[in-house]
């Protein structure tokens, strides 16, 4: 029996699209997944696509696309219509991996290329920023200020400097990716130039080591794979005419946090006169600070005459309450907000209650579940009272949805730590990023990996590091377990040291040169380890999986993915009975590269739903919580410092107080890179104006984002701001402060 689903108007107006350039504006809770889901489903039964064709979906997130996935499916079933095909779903990292892998030999790569993820590509940048420091420790003395006894603190400090520096590369390493400037160009530039660039000249020599780490590994990074994939698609217009005939349509979801790479690889894609519906909403970009995302390229896209531009106004989401204050400040910001610079920050349509009998009614009108309070707080005693009002709610609601959210993960797990010792069930996953299926997976990918060859003393070696990994954060046990690694790596022959004949020879030599008793008994205890992975191999595949897993995980995800894993592998053992662990392995390293989508256990694998948690306090910080919604929110920390108006008494977190004339490194060099770049006059470049420009940039992004907090909430809201340690104490901010006067006229 055919699903009969309420439209709202606005969604039968776009559900109408057959052809051509669709731009959608779509408010917070509108349905804009939904809506392009649907979309999807009903250009596939309407045979808009032939039997080789797909509909290619883009999306922000891999939770994303799992939800884009099923929601299409569902519609498809509903229809009684082939799953599966007929559609495909990736992240634009996933679509850059689809086009390179077509033609890896444009790219300049191997077919057996490897792609590191954010956490591995971020370790080799402080390697690499650490020895860079180290050699040239008075580098920044031109931009500090500071008295000698304060510089003395800034050199020794293990966090000032070399966070700053690898923050600078980071910013200089992804522009210039996004530039498509190799560290050669870069090299010939400076050589060519008479002007004096000394940020692009560190940025260059930090990219070029980092660079050679990814050759020396044989992988790209996730900003290499967009490059390379626009590079291929600029290269072969046969290789655009295929993908063009593969996808006839696109449709792209979270378009707001579109980059200059994504929209060109699109437009391409695409064609002049293709099929591209892209939806956003330009008031929830906030990941735009010294990254190359930017609204601006929704809001061009939308302003294109040839593009026919739709609206999803209408939110069931939060009570009209709620929406009456979101809507106040994006008015305010446009008409009332002191610095100009900050005014289009915000931007309509504004936010529509749904529709009578409407699937999705507004929760009831609340005026009195709405509480900003203006009170002064420490920060601990912030901490205190929102805890405290937590509680009672928890009392009064026991089974309703709640958040406290921050904008910064160090002062969310403050709050953890306050709940924890009140005992009050907490959930802090969304303050974790870890990527654990990858991560996971790639650690049992190594155990097999030695298991297949286990003479290899670099095989196993590695596998004592995958052993010993939960270590690798602690900066007095590490250390102590890479000399063991690097011992093991240098056995000649394994088997002296796992299963010895007559004596423990090896072991003993080792032993006595290090002259520490610790090394002995790491040694003895890892051979114990390995000799029961040997005793697994001529085990079925699923249980060799299970029986290594015990000695590698204790977290109850990483275990529930080892069950997984050990399914997945079983089946394929059964489809392919030749195999042996070579290909077993194979097929984990897929997985650990993210080539093979696979849902794992993990938050960050899995979609996060706050329904799954009523009566539970949900920690994050609003750039987590994005996407996401709760009966009740706490917005925390309102203050100048993290939502600043741009007012003379604000501080800036990019603006180090050790860095002379309130300069902003990151934003520096990435000007000092685009006048290079772009070969621009000699006076283009002025010191400071990079600084003041991203002090707007900040401004801006900082009001979308106390916008994506207010309307995480469908009922219940309280805001409430702290004074800050230090000598500047903070005020409260001044969108914050507009906020409650809104509501005292309303009263």
């Amino acid at each position: 029996m055919t699903e009969v689903i309420k439209l709202r108007p606005f969604q039968k107006e776009i559900l109408r699209y057959r052809s051509g350039k669709m731009g959608i504006s779509a408010v917070p809770g509108s349905g804009k997944t939904w809506t392009l889901s649907y979309l999807a489903a009903k250009l596939i039964q309407s045979g808009a696509i032939q039997p080789d064709q797909e509909i290619l979906i883009v999306t922000l997130v891999n939770a994303a696309v799992d939800n884009f996935a099923n929601r299409i499916a569902n519609q498809l079933r509903a229809q009684n219509q082939f799953l599966g095909f007929g559609y495909r779903v990736r992240t634009l990292h996933g679509l850059a991996n689809d086009i390179v892998r077509e033609r890896p030999d444009l790219a300049g790569l191997s077919t057996d290329y490897q792609i590191i993820d954010e956490s591995e590509a971020n370790r080799i940048i402080k390697s690499i920023t650490t020895d860079w420091l180290n050699a040239n420790t008075d580098f920044f003395e031109p931009y500090l200020d500071v008295n000698e006894n304060q510089k003395k603190k800034v050199y020794q400090d293990k966090y000032q400097l070399p966070l700053m520096v690898e923050s600078i590369a980071t910013a200089f390493i992804r522009l210039a990716k996004d530039c498509q400037v190799t560290p050669d160009d870069l090299r010939k530039l400076l050589q060519d130039t008479p002007f004096s660039f000394p940020l692009v000249e560190m940025g260059t020599e930090i990219y070029r080591e980092y660079q050679n780490a990814l050759i020396y590994r044989g992988s790209v990074d996730f900003d290499d794979l967009i490059r390379l994939a626009l590079h291929c698609l600029e290269s072969d217009s046969t290789l655009v005419d295929v993908l063009r005939q593969r996808w006839p349509f696109i449709l792209e979801d979270e378009a707001q946090d579109s980059s200059l790479l994504q929209q060109k690889i699109l437009s391409l894609l695409a064609g002049p006169n293709g099929n591209w519906v892209r939806v956003g909403d330009p008031n929830q970009a906030i990941y735009e600070t010294f990254t190359t995302a930017s609204p601006k390229y929704l809001l061009q896209f939308l302003e294109n005459p040839d593009v026919d531009e739709r609206q999803l106004p209408e939110s069931g989401r939060s009570s009209l309450n709620i929406i009456d204050l979101a809507n106040h400040l994006i008015q305010w910001t446009r008409t009332d907000h002191p610095n100009s610079e900050s005014q289009h920050a915000l931007n309509p349509p504004l936010i529509k209650g749904t529709p009578p009998d409407d699937p999705q009614p507004n929760p009831p009108a609340c005026p009195s579940c709405i509480n900003l309070v203006e009170r002064a707080l420490a920060p601990d005693e912030e901490i205190r009272l929102v805890v405290d009002r937590v509680e009672d709610f928890l009392g009064e609601h026991p089974e309703s949805t709640v958040a406290i959210l921050t904008p910064r993960n160090n002062r969310a797990f403050k709050f953890v730590d306050e709940l924890n010792r009140r005992e009050i069930p907490n959930e802090d996953s969304l303050l974790r990023s870890t990527s654990t299926t990858r991560l996971s997976t790639g650690a049992i990918a190594n155990i097999l990996n030695y298991l297949s060859d286990p003479k290899s003393s670099t095989r196993l070696s590695l596998a004592y590091k995958v052993w010993r990994r939960s270590d690798r954060e602690d900066e007095e046990k590490w250390p102590f377990f890479k000399r063991i690694a690097a011992t093991i790596k240098k056995c000649q022959h394994v088997e002296d040291y796992i299963w010895p004949t007559s004596s423990d020879a090896w072991v003993d030599e080792i032993a006595e040169n290090n002259k520490e008793p610790e090394v002995r008994e790491e040694l003895e205890n890892f051979r114990q380890v390995v000799r029961r992975w040997h005793q697994t191999i001529y085990l079925p595949i699923d249980q060799l999986i299970l029986t290594v897993s015990q000695d590698l995980f204790l977290d109850s995800a990483e275990l529930a993915l080892a069950h997984k894993l050990s399914s997945l592998l079983r089946q394929f053992s059964d489809v392919h009975p030749d195999w042996r662990l070579p290909e077993f392995t194979d097929e984990l390293a897929n997985i650990a590269r993210n080539e093979r989508r696979y849902l794992g256990f993990s938050q960050e694998d899995d979609a996060f739903d706050p329904d799954r948690y009523p009566g539970k306090v949900v920690v994050a910080t609003i750039h987590k919580a994005k996407g996401l919604e709760w009966d009740c929110v706490f917005l925390t920390s309102l203050n100048n410092y993290n939502f600043p108006s741009g007012e003379n008494y604000d501080q800036f977190q990019s603006e180090k107080w050790y860095i002379r004339d309130n300069l902003n490194l990151e934003a520096e060099i990435i000007a000092q890179l685009k006048t290079l770049i772009e070969k621009k006059p000699f006076d283009w470049y002025q010191p400071g104006e990079a600084s003041f420009e991203a002090r707007q940039e900040f401004i801006r992004e900082r009001l979308r984002l106390l916008f994506v907090g207010i309307t995480r909430a469908r009922r219940w809201l309280t805001a409430t701001w702290n004074t800050g340690r230090g000598m500047n104490k903070n005020y409260p901010a001044m969108a914050f402060l507009e906020l409650i006067n809104f509501l005292e006229n309303q009263s």
